[in-house]
């Protein structure tokens, strides 16, 4: 499985940004990583977390999208990006910074599809790129030790307050591990977060039965409990599973 195109939503008013973070959940190679409300944020953001491609409002207090774009292009793994805004007069601008695309509020879907193709094109070599599958082991560190587990033997894990929990085909473990330093380990497997505190392994969902408010419920191989699935989390999830 190759690791998803990861990605940053950028805009000033939290209503557009859910609503774009709700689009792209329908194409399973963008990863939404973070959300800045600034373009300073947005920088920031993109030291911190490394984006493939940052999808930029124009029109914000204090920094706007065109200075924070010229910023990001000379960062030294500068991402791609995407101008999503209201106003159409800012496009001839905006290719002066490479852009991808020009995304005009509201959203049409059938042109984000587009960007989305664009994005997919312009890592194209990337995905060609089939490493095969991945050898060595999650190492965890638990209890003063270092313990090494076969990544296939992974059930899920979450986090619980200050801990993370790794449940797996032997037993329970516990880490102080951050839950998303060991998505990014396993971003080459068959793991999906299905909650913001939950990371699960594909090849053992058994089940997935509807709750309540859109959200659903999963079952894992060999378990008896179910795990709860974030409404936000589902069609995606879906797309993961299905043939």
């Amino acid at each position: 499985m190759k690791p998803p195109i990861k990605a940053i939503i950028v805009d000033d008013e939290l209503y557009s940004r859910d609503e774009l973070k709700h689009l792209l959940q329908a194409f399973p190679t963008i990863e939404i990583i973070g959300e800045a409300e600034s373009g300073e944020s947005a920088i920031m953001k993109s030291l911190q977390l490394h984006p493939d491609v940052v999808f930029l409002d124009v029109e914000m207090p204090r920094m706007n999208g065109m200075e924070a774009a010229k910023v990001l292009m000379e960062l030294k793994n500068a991402p791609l990006v995407v101008f999503a805004t209201a106003y159409p007069q800012f496009a001839a601008e905006a290719f002066r910074y490479d852009a991808v695309d020009y995304l005009l509020k509201p959203y049409d879907e059938d042109q984000l599809k587009e960007t989305i193709e664009r994005i997919e094109k312009k890592f194209k070599g990337y995905y060609e790129k089939d490493p095969g599958k991945p050898t060595g082991k999650l190492a965890f560190e638990a209890n003063g030790e270092i313990l090494y587990f076969d990544p296939k033997d992974i059930l899920y894990m979450f986090r619980d307050d200050k801990l993370t929990k790794m449940i797996v085909k032997t037993g329970e473990f516990e880490t102080k591990t951050p839950l998303k330093e060991l998505e990014s380990k396993l971003s080459t497997f068959h793991f999906f977060r299905i909650h913001k505190s939950y990371l699960v392994n594909l090849e053992y969902i058994t089940r997935l039965t509807p709750w309540f408010n859109g959200a659903y419920q999963l079952q894992i191989e060999g378990r008896d409990e179910m795990l709860s699935v974030s409404r936000n989390y589902v069609k995606a999830l879906r797309m993961r599973l299905e043939i």
